[in-house]
């Protein structure tokens, strides 16, 4: 029986699988990034991981692996490992974390905004972990200091603590509607104190501008508050979707006979509808 060819060890493993000029391709390459499954993967998968990828890398294939093998390694090696350091990336700041998490703590903000208690917590809560995952991604070549991180982590949950506590006492005269939104117009006002907090390096020292051949030809400022302020924006926008539509399906729900009678399923839904 013929061996099966070896694969050849000039594949880019460094980039993603697909092309990254298309929406497909991207799209592709995110859902693979972000899939929850990878939570759920062994630390002795995650090592076997590390393992093929290293000594790919380094020039050596394993026999018998296939392209489609290298791949999946690669991709389980990206979601654990950070891609500067190499070092094992704590759990829930992981990109594999950020559907289950965000969909929990996001819905929980929409569930729990008429009471002050939870707003002050909830908002808390969602700080922290950008905190976490903000730490968990740092660059490796712009290392963020403690102190930074702290500070802006005080300021982010200040802002949008202030902000969540500001609107809803404006909000009691207002229609129900209206004070659902408030959850979302805290998270806003917090990424904009976060972002610029945690780049306030990039912001002060500028960020590497190349030619069209990648010579690099210097720092610019310019470009980083440019930067800085597209990721604000997107960071908003990326909010939009999760914290905008389910309040106007909540809010016709809660209407219905079948919630007031069976209240407990308001945070469940909301969760639900989040991750959707």
């Amino acid at each position: 029986q013929e061996m099966a060819p070896s694969l050849p060890a000039t594949i880019n493993i460094r980039e993603p699988r697909w092309d990254q000029s298309t929406f497909q391709g991207r799209a592709k390459h995110f859902f693979m990034v972000t899939d929850p499954r990878n939570l759920l993967l062994s630390g002795a998968t995650l090592e076997e991981a590390r393992r093929v990828v290293e000594e790919y890398r380094a020039g050596m294939v394993p026999p018998g692996l296939t392209e489609d093998q290298l791949w999946r390694a690669k991709y389980i090696y990206d979601s654990a490992f950070h891609p500067d350091t190499g070092e094992k990336m704590f759990l829930i700041g992981r990109m594999s974390a950020q559907v289950p998490m965000n969909m929990t703590i996001t819905g929980c903000m929409l569930t729990f905004y008429r009471s002050t208690p939870a707003v002050v917590f909830w908002q808390w809560v969602n700080q922290s972990f950008n905190a976490v995952v903000n730490y968990t991604n740092r660059s490796g070549d712009a290392p963020i200091t403690s102190s930074q991180l702290g500070t802006a982590y005080v300021s982010a949950t200040t802002g949008a603590v202030v902000t969540a506590l500001g609107l809803k006492s404006l909000t009691k005269h207002l229609p129900a509607i209206i004070g659902r939104y408030v959850p979302f117009a805290a998270v806003a006002a917090a990424n904009c104190i976060n972002i610029p907090l945690m780049r306030q390096r990039e912001l002060k020292l500028g960020i590497p501008i190349t030619d069209e051949n990648g010579n690099r030809l210097g720092e610019s400022t310019a470009a980083a508050q440019k930067a800085i302020f597209q990721v604000v924006v997107s960071r908003i926008g990326m909010a939009v979707p999760a914290m905008a539509i389910p309040p106007v399906i909540m809010n016709a729900l809660e209407k219905r006979a079948f919630l007031k009678r069976y209240p407990y399923l308001n945070a469940p839904l909301q969760v639900g509808l989040v991750g959707l």
